[in-house]
């Protein structure tokens, strides 16, 4: 945990350190944007903080929408994972001439979204299961079932 907690911090000092350097170096917005998306190394690391931003916001939802994984949720979901990291490898290859920062974040949430449809499937298998279960426990479920058919149903339209 303190090593991701580092990891943060880090990223958002070297981010903090680029965008400083660019507005510092060219004085005004729109030249400091464009000078952020010409420079391969200031996009290298801007990307990283997307990415901790991502995996950040991941831990978040889980947290209030799932509290604590078991130890069975966490085993199936790394089990699962497996499994759709090459397919999701295997898919970059067929549309690797539209390759783009867009199409990866659009990757990357329908892979997120994966994950919690696994998770939510998961908690309601334990609900059915489980003979005591309180009324957080079942708030959560709720909420994160109606928030991912609400997804799906914008996805689909």
């Amino acid at each position: 945990m303190n090593g991701g907690i580092a990891l943060a911090v880090l990223t958002l000092a070297m981010s903090s350190y680029v965008v400083g350097n660019a507005y510092i170096q060219k004085q005004q917005f729109y030249p400091t944007v464009v000078h952020l998306t010409k420079s391969n190394s200031y996009m290298a690391v801007l990307y990283v903080q997307a990415f901790v931003l991502v995996v950040v916001l991941f831990k978040l939802f889980r947290w209030v929408f799932f509290g604590q994984l078991r130890l069975e949720e966490t085993e199936h979901l790394v089990e699962r994972l497996w499994y759709a990291i090459p397919d999701t490898c295997l898919a970059f290859t067929f549309f690797s001439q539209d390759f783009s920062p867009q199409f990866v974040a659009m990757f990357t949430i329908l892979f997120l979204i994966k994950s919690f449809h696994w998770l939510a499937e998961d908690r309601v298998d334990f609900m059915d299961r489980s003979p005591h279960v309180n009324w957080l426990f079942h708030l959560r479920a709720l909420s994160m079932v109606l928030l991912l058919s609400c997804i799906d149903i914008f996805i689909s339209v």
